[in-house]
């Protein structure tokens, strides 16, 4: 039998604190090993018990709960999950958490609290799991764009389009990409698991780092180069044709792999309509999610990259990716943009078939 999943649960409130681990004990693989009303008193207890999980809370006293996470991914990175009312529906907090190397969110909700969590009870405990099987990084340092294409003599033609999924550990790992990348590559479509009402402000915050303007799809609009595309939460993104120009579609047809937006469902669209004018890239991400859609990207032509398992914060979707046999590169986040942009370089306007 497997050990169980070791938590500490911190919160300054004892109702959540007797909530949560309530929520955690009635599973028969994991169990609360302490609780925490602040995080200096977090700090001794996950000294001295060594938790595989943490969950934590923003508003505390003697210790904001992001400042005590960003002292706790640079000195001792661990899974956590922040459980709170300031990771509500596109706050920045929530965001701020992830950028600093929480694994995952939760949002308490703020009336009612005692039915509200026993009613997320399922999300808390599955997403326990996931960063009890998550290898947090710390955060990595600011990176510099890499030179422009035309920079160096080259010209791509606008036929070329990018395509990225990810999931668990993807919003920093789309950040570490998108930041290195010139303002004239291709045109990038990414589909990364978030809810309804983070991707606008996750895409805001990425076009204020990067050299390619980030912005959450619109329905019917133009794909343009330079110029990344995130699917809304709650929708799916699918690459179409309107006359000569690409566009980007959005829908809310049933999830696909049980995610809205769907990976695969871009990915399909991208071997359908670019063929071998695609490039894949699956980035961390827990379950399945891409396989099949990238495998049919690579049929078309596409060129198709996975993100290696030491760099992972989840090793799932490009671990299936790569059983799918859907994968030709398998490279470390860091090294992504820069294959990404030498194989651009490489190739120039001819097409990926291999």
């Amino acid at each position: 039998m497997n050990p169980k999943i070791r938590v500490v649960v911190v919160d300054d409130s004892a109702l959540i604190r007797r909530l949560l681990s309530d929520i955690v004990n009635r599973e028969p693989d994991m169990t609360v090993v302490g609780t925490a009303p602040d995080p200096i008193a977090a700090r001794d207890m996950i000294r001295s018990l060594d938790p595989d999980v943490v969950t934590l809370d923003v508003e505390m006293p003697r210790m904001d709960g992001l400042d005590f996470l960003e002292k706790l991914m640079r000195l001792r990175p661990m899974p956590v999950v922040m459980v709170s009312t300031q990771t509500q529906r596109g706050s920045e907090a929530a965001l701020r958490a992830l950028e600093l190397g929480a694994v995952d969110f939760v949002a308490k909700p703020k009336l009612d609290i005692e039915h509200g969590v026993r009613e997320l009870g399922n999300d808390i405990v599955d997403r326990i799991r996931i960063a009890a099987r998550s290898r947090p990084r710390r955060p990595s340092a600011a990176a510099k764009a890499l030179p422009g294409l035309a920079a160096i003599g080259k010209r791509m033609t606008t036929e070329k389009l990018i395509f990225i999924g990810a999931s668990t550990g993807g919003t920093e790992a789309l950040r570490e990409t998108l930041v290195r990348l010139p303002a004239d590559v291709p045109a990038i479509l990414i589909a990364q698991h978030m809810p309804p009402g983070f991707t606008r402000t996750f895409a805001a915050r990425l076009n204020d780092l990067c050299k390619v303007r980030v912005s959450e799809a619109q329905d019917g609009e133009r794909v343009l180069p330079g110029h990344a595309y995130i699917a809304p939460g709650g929708r799916h993104l699918r690459l179409a044709r309107s006359g000569a120009n690409y566009i980007a579609r959005l829908d809310d047809s049933r999830p696909v792999n049980r995610h809205r937006p769907s990976v695969d469902v871009l990915f399909r669209s991208a071997a359908e309509l670019a063929g071998p004018n695609a490039i894949g890239i699956m980035l961390t991400g827990m379950g399945k999610d891409g396989a099949v859609g990238m495998r049919a990207m690579r049929d078309a032509g596409a060129y198709t990259i996975a993100q290696d398992e030491a760099s992972c914060v989840v090793f799932g979707m490009p671990k299936e990716a790569i059983a799918e046999g859907a994968v030709i590169e398998v490279l470390p986040l860091d090294d992504i943009a820069g294959h990404l942009v030498e194989h651009l370089v490489r190739t120039g306007g001819r097409t990926n078939r291999v």
